[in-house]
């Protein structure tokens, strides 16, 4: 019976040191375009640390196929190139001896091919895992840094990677999500909110990092916040308060977590500068982080004067407008200007402004009558609105007196008549007793009968007018909104500033209040702080100076606010012919989010919302949530389309169905294949582009 064919015994290639002098590289290396780590970078590892792999060679043989003493490397050029640079450096000897895998027989391209080929790369949560093990044995985040040729803040990025819940690092070893992902859920160190949130990712529509993050800091106050600025990070942190970052994405400084600590650190320091600003002899102050829009219709607001410059402001200001027009007209041609310079100019902007913007100041009495609103602006400085007055605290108006050849007329007062109410026979039987004395004043009733023809003379003259009677119009109005004098003009128009009853979140720092709110600045600087002087400065404007001044004005009496109580369809439907001419579009100025919309109307709004902005297939993807989870799943997909409500649209203005981003949805839901992963794991394939840019090349 025949015996059984052995296998082969495998005979391994020989190992041995070469002096590097008579080793060569050889042609037969496969890697022409350079990747991973540079050789400088590679040599500065090797004189650190060694050589960690040694070289693949085959002897060199003469034409006779004699062995010649010399060795080329077909595997491990880089390695050898980096060698060559220290030798060059002087760092290495040329005949230091260098570990060899001598290879004969076989193709040299073979050898160099496999050796590539058949090396795995890293999975990046080795890497980041290897990283976390150095910082724990002892290496700063600068050193390792240096040791692998990489920024610090890359080091710090896959710490932060390393931190997040083992649950997660595990499904991402599994490709159950994708790198990206797995930076999202490194906003929060809390491993049971990371694992709670991934729960939520199984069953959401949206499973996009941002989605993560948005998840991750609900609750949380951004860092962007006009209460974080007011309060600054530092003094948050320093109060115990925790931070939310991302290292991966721009975050606009993170998250605030302790929304308790923010609003009393807000309520202390606004206490501290109320307290300051009441020192100032003000009878009331009311303080609060935000005012509803309109808080100070109805209250006269004081004309203050800008506090004068003193000799030496007046010097530094000379000083820095000279130096910024010197600057302005050294790099006037030029096409960029050097960073020293743009940023020198921009604090030259500064400094200038802050003369512009003088602090006023008030007659005291006026001062000891009125109060001031003390809040947060919109860029998180403090706002003090100084000067109102509320009605009650008004100064008692006297009687107006009337003059007539230097007596007054007044009821009681010397030379004065009797009142309108008394017997008219009577008063004309004082007039016939009077003609002997001298001349006398005219009777309250001839007075009024006079004037009643002088009222209808004016009148008739003024329809003749329109020039006149517009500026009489904008004269009254602008008293009305500016100076609260009404009785300062003969024309009985009267104009309503409208307040809301019904605050809607953030309106006080909408786009719209912003602007309305500079205008109306803008226009109480440049109109003269007495009343009487108002006729007259008027008539000193141009034509659209007027124009601009009394569209402003106008614009305030607008209301066009549903209420309930107030039914008023033809006032309503005049707001619709005025959206209408003025091409009104509210989507610049308002956003569907789950604080203005979203989360205050039923699931059928949300789905339809979604179903015109986004297609209806978008509007199914999210029809299982449940309503909170379906308003932030909402918001994310509207608000950037551009999507309004009924109520904010002009007419006309209709919702266009986006069919064509419910076929992008749809295609890309099949070229992903919405396979059992997504389904089990909750997320999409991993991208093996993104993670391979992790992973540092080896030697």
């Amino acid at each position: 019976m025949a015996s059984a064919k052995t296998k082969p015994t495998i005979v391994l290639s020989p190992s041995r040191d070469i002096p590097f002098n008579q080793l060569v590289l050889s042609q037969s290396n496969v890697r022409r375009i350079k990747a991973g780590v540079s050789v400088d970078e590679l040599a500065e590892d090797i004189a650190r640390r060694g050589i960690l792999q040694g070289l693949t060679v085959r002897p060199v043989v003469d034409e006779a196929g004699a062995e010649t003493g010399m060795f080329e490397v077909p595997a491990g050029g880089r390695r050898f190139r980096a060698l060559e640079l220290l030798v060059k450096q002087k760092r290495l000897a040329k005949i230091a001896p260098v570990p060899c895998v001598v290879r004969e027989g076989g193709i040299a391209e073979e050898d160099s091919l496999a050796e590539n080929v058949q090396r795995a790369p890293l999975h990046p949560l080795d890497q980041f895992r290897a990283f976390l093990t150095l910082r724990e044995k002892g290496q700063a985040e600068e050193e390792i840094a240096a040791t692998f040729f990489v920024s610090v803040n890359v080091v710090k990025q896959r710490l932060k990677l390393a931190s997040v819940s083992p649950v997660l690092l595990d499904i991402y070893a599994e490709d159950g999500m994708t790198l990206a992902q797995l930076e999202a859920f490194t906003v929060s160190g809390d491993h049971a909110r990371q694992e709670q949130v991934f729960e939520r990712l199984k069953t959401s529509y949206d499973k996009s990092a941002y989605a993560i993050r948005r998840m991750l800091t609900e609750g949380a106050v951004r860092a962007s916040d006009k209460r974080a600025q007011f309060i600054g990070l530092d003094a948050y942190v320093g109060a115990g308060g925790t931070m939310l970052r991302d290292l991966f994405e721009g975050d606009d400084g993170g998250w605030l977590r302790d929304v308790a600590v923010v609003d009393q650190m807000v309520a202390d320091k606004l206490t501290v500068e109320s307290e300051a600003i009441a020192a100032e002899g003000w009878k009331w102050t009311e303080v609060a982080p935000d005012f509803a829009y309109g808080h100070t219709y109805g209250l006269r607001r004081l004309h203050g004067e800008p506090v004068p410059l003193t000799s030496e402001e007046e010097a530094t200001r000379d000083a820095l407008k000279a130096e910024f027009d010197r600057l302005v007209g050294e790099h006037e041609g030029a096409d960029e200007l050097p960073d020293e310079v743009d940023e020198r100019l921009g604090e030259l902007e500064t400094a200038l402004e802050a003369f512009e913007e003088r602090p006023l100041s008030f007659d005291a009495e006026e001062i000891s009558r009125a109060g001031a609103f003390i809040s947060i602006a919109g860029n998180g400085c403090l706002r003090v609105d100084r000067g109102y007055v509320r009605p009650e605290d008004e100064a008692l108006v006297e009687p107006e007196a009337e003059a007539s050849d230097g007596e007054t007329t007044n009821e009681g007062a010397p030379g004065g008549d009797v009142a309108d109410g008394a017997n008219p026979a009577n008063a004309d039987a004082k007039v016939e007793a009077e003609e002997d004395e001298g001349l006398s004043s005219i009777s309250d009733r001839l007075m009024t009968e006079l004037t009643a023809h002088r009222t209808l003379g004016l009148r008739h003259a003024l329809g003749e007018h329109p020039d006149v009677a517009f500026r009489a119009a904008l004269h009254a109005l602008t008293l009305k909104v500016f100076y609260h004098y009404g009785s300062d003009s003969c024309l009985e128009l009267d104009l309503k500033a409208v307040s809301f009853g019904a605050q809607a979140p953030g309106l006080n720092d909408s786009v719209s209040a912003e602007a309305i709110r500079a205008r109306h600045e803008t226009w109480v600087n440049a109109l003269p702080k007495d009343s009487g002087d108002l006729w007259d400065a008027l008539g000193d404007w141009d034509s659209d100076s007027r124009a601009a001044l009394f569209a402003h004005v106008v614009s305030l009496s607008v209301n066009a606010v549903h209420e309930a109580w107030n039914r008023r369809p033809r006032a309503l439907a005049h707001a619709d012919q005025l959206a209408d001419a003025i091409d009104l579009d509210m989507a610049p100025r308002w956003k569907p989010t789950v604080d203005t919309f979203l989360g205050r109307v039923t699931k059928a709004r949300i789905l339809q919302a979604v179903g015109e902005a986004k297609g209806q297939r978008a509007a199914d993807r999210i029809a299982h949530l449940k309503k909170g989870e379906m308003a932030t799943e909402a918001e994310t997909l509207l608000i950037d389309s551009g999507w309004l409500p009924d109520p904010l649209r002009s007419p006309g203005q209709t919702a266009e169905v986006a069919v064509d981003s419910d076929l992008a949805v749809e295609e890309t839901a099949s070229a992903e294949g919405e396979t059992a992963v997504a389904e089990d794991a909750g997320v999409i394939d991993d991208d093996d582009t993104a993670m391979a840019a992790m992973t540092i090349a080896a030697e």
